[in-house]
């Protein structure tokens, strides 16, 4: 990519998740930052909010204020804001400003005033809607000094970002806006509660909606951003029709999403990381469900859902759906399969379920005690060998000390039970209301010895310093066999794609912006690993259906199968790459620039 010149504008990026992770925007804007700076160069700069806890890890203060945005933080600080000017410590490392929202809180009672004195933009006193408030307050002032020293083009992402925008047109302050909704917030609200959204969508009354779900403000905050920006964007042709009938604004252009894809320059080498990371899980596959019942880890498929806990919304219902249909399919033909199925999710909890953690320790107990038998055989074996004329192989239970045989027996004794292996790995604060509990308790899916289906519910992210698994989240992925995420709300759809990244096939839906943009773009997507659940106009069952025969079809790949379609999504990987949907980005830019209203 070409960068840009001295004479070309300025870029601002703002978001409320640069260098703040709070959810999925984290992913988009960071990820990005490699191509962007790659193409803008030092006329790139993002602001985002100061919360010190966040910045202490990811910010970096520069002392050089010499170019524009250092200059205009210097006069923004003359004016009685808090805010810091530096480096975000992620690959690529760009020019950021942090504003301390908090700085601008004694003006709170004028800003929200004058919000709705001149947009009609009513307020709460909810302190996110504050700190959004203030933030937003700050951002135009900072806007309107760098508008004054180069020609800036200020991309706003989402709602909470959004308030400066009806104020900056509305002073004209000559600056050229694009505001992008990733999710309509009303959108994801009403398909959480209404089982017929996409049918009712035409007729929603967002004012009555909004007020009911008691988001009026944010809500008022977002269409005002659509509308008052030069540039009306979103993240995927799924989430154009709720832009239309919820903000009233087509949108102008799409940008999907992507991720900084690391490509592999041999083949071996993902297949590698697969085998080592699926060891991992072996592992803790193992202490869970052995000390019940056994079963070939050669003839055991993983496979994982993650996400925010969103029962429908993210498809969790569907999928115990297909399972609970796949287990009594893999029975009735007799398979000799095993499918252990990963819920990874966040619900409240009280500490990690004490048999499981029981069981991980015995285990590895054994482990210890196998490691110092084979050390003990292995070192008399070689000394037996060495010295002895006999050629053949000598009774090995000789070398091995009682304390250890006796050791052996007692700690696999203790370690065996006839309890059925727990289905959720945490005590759970809402046990008995739990949905996915609930199904599973109800349909009898509770890793009984001839479910030829498991299922392990974990709801906490999986990072190294958890007990039960002690790897990244991407390192448990890439051990997995097949994500699925047949969402029925999904604007983009990250999880999907982090699949593919990886080079793991996935389940994704056409009711998601990822899996709408896969039917469009991708031909013969299933042979490529990417299945796409049809959502769209077809009922629960229907689709349920579809989800089951594609995890039956994919259970019966042999091992040589299973390893060509990873082959294959690893080559799709390249197409969401963000150094080649950036074009998407600079289409939307340009529509700005050329754009001549004030």
């Amino acid at each position: 990519m070409q960068q840009m010149s001295s004479a070309s504008p300025h870029l601002l990026e703002i978001a409320w998740e640069a260098c703040n992770q709070v959810g999925g925007i984290y992913t988009v804007i960071r990820s990005k930052v490699p191509a962007m700076i790659e193409y803008w160069g030092d006329q790139y700069c993002l602001i985002g909010p100061y919360f010190p806890q966040h910045a202490a890890n990811e910010f970096e203060p520069t002392d050089d204020y010499s170019d524009v945005y250092g200059q205009a933080v210097l006069e923004l600080r003359a004016q009685g804001v808090e805010c810091y000017y530096g480096t975000w410590l992620v690959t690529g490392r760009p020019r950021i400003v942090l504003i301390n929202p908090y700085s601008a809180f004694g003006q709170l009672g004028e800003i929200k005033y004058f919000l709705w004195e001149n947009h009609q933009i009513p307020t709460s006193n909810e302190d996110l809607l504050h700190q959004v408030l203030a933030f937003g307050h700050q951002v135009k002032q900072f806007i309107t000094i760098l508008a004054e020293k180069t020609q800036v083009v200020a991309h706003f992402h989402e709602w909470m970002v959004g308030s400066p925008i009806p104020d900056l047109r509305r002073e004209q302050v000559p600056v050229k806006i694009v505001f992008t909704t990733h999710a309509t917030l009303l959108g994801r609200y009403l398909a959480m509660n209404d089982p017929n959204f996409y049918d009712q969508l035409t007729s929603v009354d967002w004012q009555r909606e909004a007020r009911h779900f008691n988001i009026e403000p944010a809500v008022s905050i977002e269409r005002a951003a659509a509308h008052g920006s030069h540039v009306f964007t979103t993240v995927s042709e799924v989430t154009v029709r709720e832009c239309i009938y919820l903000l009233d604004r087509i949108p102008d252009t799409v940008l999907p999403n992507g991720l900084n894809i690391r490509r592999f320059i041999a083949m071996h080498e993902f297949q590698n990381l697969h085998l080592t990371y699926k060891k991992k899980i072996h592992k803790f596959v193992m202490g869970h469900f052995f000390q019940s019942f056994p079963f070939d880890l050669e003839k055991t498929i993983y496979l994982f859902t993650s996400g925010r806990f969103e029962y429908r919304n993210k498809g969790f219902d569907l999928t115990l759906e297909a399972l609970a249909r796949l287990n009594h399919r893999m029975k009735v033909s007799k398979s000799d399969m095993t499918v252990v199925m990963f819920f990874v999710t966040k619900q409240p909890f009280t500490t990690i379920n004490p048999h499981v953690l029981h069981s991980k320790a015995l285990m590895e107990e054994i482990q210890d005690t196998c490691d110092a038998i084979q050390e003990q055989i292995g070192e008399r074996l070689f000394y037996d060998a060495a010295t002895s004329s006999d050629h053949r192989l000598p009774e090995l239970n000789k070398y091995v000390d009682d304390y250890w045989k006796l050791r052996y027996r007692r700690t696999i004794q203790s370690w065996k039970t006839h309890l059925l292996p727990p289905v959720v790995t945490h005590n759970l604060v809402n046990d008995q209301t739990d949905e996915i509990l609930h199904f599973l308790r109800t349909s009898n899916l509770v890793n009984n010895s001839d479910d030829r289906v498991k299922v392990v519910y974990h709801p906490d992210f999986i990072s190294p310093t958890n007990p039960l698994f002690g790897m990244e989240y991407g390192q448990f992925v890439r051990g997995c066999h097949l994500g699925v995420f047949p969402s029925y709300y999904e604007p983009w759809g990250y999880t999907p794609l982090e699949c593919v990244a990886s080079g793991i096939p996935a389940v994704t839906s056409d009711l998601s912006g990822f899996g709408d943009y896969v039917k469009k773009n991708i031909k013969k997507h299933t042979d490529k690993g990417i299945y796409v659940i049809d959502r769209h106009e077809k009922s629960f069952d229907e689709s349920a259906e579809q989800l089951t025969q594609h995890l039956f079809d994919y259970v019966e790949l042999s091992r040589r199968e299973r390893i060509t379609q990873r082959n294959k999504v690893e080559g799709l990987s390249e197409m969401f790459d963000w150094k080649k949907l950036l074009v998407h980005y600079e289409r939307a830019y340009q529509l700005a620039l050329s754009t001549n209203q004030e």
